[in-house]
């Protein structure tokens, strides 16, 4: 377990992306009062005065998703507290893979426990080593989630999680998403490297801009 006082700067060493997919903005139409490195995209804002929306496109079985929502998500999450929502969209990028995994998310997300659930899958795929999630595995997970194994598994099998996953998938082609983890926040600002001092920079300039208002 690390320390509780762990740096950011840690953590982003940590993480090892470094993505140069062209140059950040940081000075456009709109966020031009915002500082740190970021990229106005052409898609509404959803941002609500006082609130930043964090959407982070990950895939449960890459390393640098697992190590961001391990390490980064609960600083950012301690230092902004209810200003901050954090909401991940399954982005699959890693060859091989089944869509279970992304499909309980959803499921879990219907009936209330999409965190929880999130955080049993990182788990179960990045320490416990299991990638096959068969139904007896299934239910394991799906009653330490706290949710009822029958409910669940009909909502697996009606097909909605899975076209859910296919509504996430689309969004993250549409906004250009090349590599997990990549965040939006507030639906129009694109942050690829992702540095968790750059997040907290942008986040922070957006929460005193609306003071100023």
């Amino acid at each position: 377990m690390r320390r509780h006082g762990l740096r950011l700067a840690t953590t982003a060493a940590l993480l090892g992306v470094v993505l140069t997919l062209g140059p950040p903005a940081s000075a456009q139409a709109g966020t031009a009062a915002l500082k740190g490195k970021f990229e106005e995209i052409k898609e509404p804002s959803t941002h609500q005065p006082g609130k930043v929306k964090l959407t982070e496109f990950a895939d449960f079985y890459c390393p640098h998703c697992h190590r961001f929502e391990q390490e980064a998500v609960p600083i950012l999450e301690k230092e902004f507290g209810k200003s901050l929502e954090v909401t991940m969209v399954g982005f699959p990028v890693m060859p091989g893979k089944l869509p279970t995994a992304f499909e309980m998310y959803e499921q879990a997300k219907t009936m209330g426990k999409g965190n929880e659930m999130k955080r049993v899958l990182f788990r179960t795929i990045h320490k416990d080593k299991t990638h096959l999630l068969d139904r007896v595995i299934r239910e394991s997970l799906i009653r330490e989630v706290g949710l009822d194994v029958k409910t669940f598994e009909e909502g697996l099998a009606s097909g909605k999680p899975l076209k859910a996953v296919d509504l996430g998938k689309e969004w993250g082609m549409k906004v250009n998403v090349q590599q997990t983890p990549t965040v939006l926040l507030d639906g129009n600002i694109k942050i690829e490297a992702i540095d968790p001092d750059n997040l907290r920079v942008v986040i922070r300039s957006i929460l005193d801009s609306d003071k100023k208002k």
